[in-house]
């Protein structure tokens, strides 16, 4: 422990410096000028603020009774300070100097994304890592290595399938849900509660397209009404309503089911829940439905992905309403809860290059973290905000401070004089919009002839594919709440289930509750 003497150094030091310098501690991080950005004495101040704020904060060593684990799907470290830039300039402010709500947090670290077999992973393999504790394949979800894509009778087996967090937290009777972007039966939500051999398994239709029988291959939308876990979620929020209904069913957006059995799985949910089962469509409904009457709660607001927060979707909820009404259900228990929150359109814009789009959502990410520190207690709910991998984007060349984020740069090339954007990726689909073929000769496209403006502006790019792929870079963890000093250093990412089922008391490893045997959540 630090003596009493040691803080009273510190509290000379920061008097000295407030008196010394014009910028006390109560100066903003945010910075209006660039101007101020020169002072050398703003710069002192700003780092010894950060020292202090470091050396004032003791590790938080209580019993975390809820969980919300947030999973920014290809928010890549790039990707974070991009969308860090883009929020700020959005609030007029030097956007080096911003911060997303989740930079705040104290303890950051780094997680090793591959899967067993493959050095760049995809959203499958890594959400049994993170939600399972365990490294699989690649492409497959909540079974284990043993597994090879496609092999349904091996997925089937007990001793091959995997256990979530979820399945740990509802084991000691808290209650478990899942927030998404995009469909419920996607990848990333899909390592919640289902167990496949292919994670495109969404419905019978899918798993009939690709080949196989869905009496040997559960198809995922079904897990999530007849599996161990999915039946159990009392909050599931996302799209993907196409995957639930038969393809004779015309759901409320006026798409067709998908289905081939028959099956209406949204009104077997609501049939088969004890209590106050409510489905909502809309963002209307949405909000106005009372939680407090509200057992379970099930949200398809599309027929696949929901819209990008960009493209202004009528009555379509944000992710940080959404998160909102899951922790007004959630909270009700009081024993406590996990709860899994995915700003999964962020991966889906990086695969167009739609690099503002991307930006965007990693914002609307953010304010869903936000949405969720303000209605939990540091003291008892512990936020771990992190990515299952990275993507090709980069920022690169020399802009200036606050060029924006999503322009061209501020200089030119030194060698064909030509403008390139601040953010471009490696790989991407649309080629030939970047590159010309002049007497035989390559050449890159003026970029002062392409709107980049739109929501829908493609970014330029090296290697022509039909889409963008994932990027096999580490990527960042953060931390808040109890027990989140754990989660500094580079580990594997299968480590995170194992670090927030310690600091909850769940699952099958050593836990806070073994070291402090009388810790158990008493409400």
């Amino acid at each position: 422990m630090l003596g009493l003497r040691f803080w009273l150094i510190v509290a000379l030091q920061l008097a000295a410096c407030s008196s010394q310098y014009k910028y006390g501690p109560a100066y903003s991080w945010d910075l209006n000028s660039i101007s101020e950005l020169k002072s050398k004495e703003f710069w002192f101040h700003d780092a010894q603020r950060t020292l202090y704020e470091k050396l004032s904060t003791p590790p938080n060593q209580f019993l975390a009774k809820n969980v919300i684990l947030f999973l920014g799907d290809g928010m890549s470290v790039p990707t974070v300070t991009a969308g860090r830039i883009f929020d700020g300039q959005l609030r007029g402010v030097v956007g080096e100097r911003n911060r997303l709500e989740f930079e705040k947090f104290n303890h950051v670290g780094l997680s090793k994304t591959y899967c067993v077999n493959k050095q760049v992973a995809d959203s499958a393999c890594t959400s049994s890592a993170y939600l399972s504790g365990i490294k699989a394949n690649y492409l497959t979800i909540g079974v284990s290595a043993d597994v090879e894509l496609n092999d349904c009778k091996a997925s089937r087996l007990p001793q091959n399938r995997l256990s979530s967090i979820a399945a740990w937290a509802i084991k000691e009777k808290k209650s478990a849900g899942l927030v998404t972007t995009t469909r419920v039966t996607h990848a990333s939500p899909a390592g919640v509660y289902a167990h496949t051999s292919n994670r495109d398994f969404e419905s019978d239709y899918d798993v009939r397209k690709l080949g196989q029988h869905p009496g040997n291959c559960p198809d995922i939308a079904q897990q999530l009404i007849d599996g161990e876990v999915g039946k159990r979620l009392r909050v599931v929020m996302g799209g993907g309503t196409i995957k639930f209904l038969p393809n004779t069913t015309t759901d409320v957006y006026g798409n067709k089911g998908k289905r081939l059995d028959s099956r209406n799985l949204i009104e077997e949910w609501q049939q088969i829940k004890p209590g106050n089962a409510r489905v909502v469509f809309n963002r209307t409904d949405l909000l106005s439905n009372d939680p407090q009457s509200t057992d379970y709660l099930l949200g398809l607001f599309n027929a696949s992905h929901l819209a990008y927060h960009l493209d202004d979707s009528v009555d379509t909820p944000t992710l940080s309403e959404m998160t909102e009404a899951a922790i007004n259900v959630l909270s009700r228990d009081q024993n406590g809860y996990f709860l899994f929150v995915e700003g999964g359109r962020i991966d889906h814009a990086h695969h167009e290059t739609k690099a503002k789009k991307a930006v965007d959502e990693t914002v609307q990410f953010s304010e869903a973290v936000k949405k969720a520190r303000q209605m939990t207690n540091q003291w008892d709910t512990l936020i771990v905000v992190t990515a299952d991998h990275g993507h090709t984007v980069t920022i690169s060349g020399y802009p200036d401070v606050n060029n924006s984020i999503v322009g061209l740069n501020s200089e030119l090339s030194d060698v064909d004089q030509l403008p390139y954007a601040v953010m471009s990726y490696a790989n991407g689909p649309g080629y030939e919009r970047f590159y010309k073929s002049t007497d035989g000769k390559v050449e890159r496209v003026d970029l002062r002839t392409l709107n980049f403006s739109t929501p829908d502006a493609v970014y330029p790019h090296g290697v022509p594919m039909a889409e963008e792929t994932h990027g096999g870079g580490d990527v960042a963890v953060y931390a808040h709440g109890p027990w989140a000093h754990l989660f500094t250093g580079v580990y594997e990412q299968s480590t995170l289930p194992h670090l927030m089922g310690f600091a909850s008391c769940l699952g099958p490893g050593i836990t806070y509750c073994d070291l402090q045997p009388k810790a158990k959540y008493n409400p």
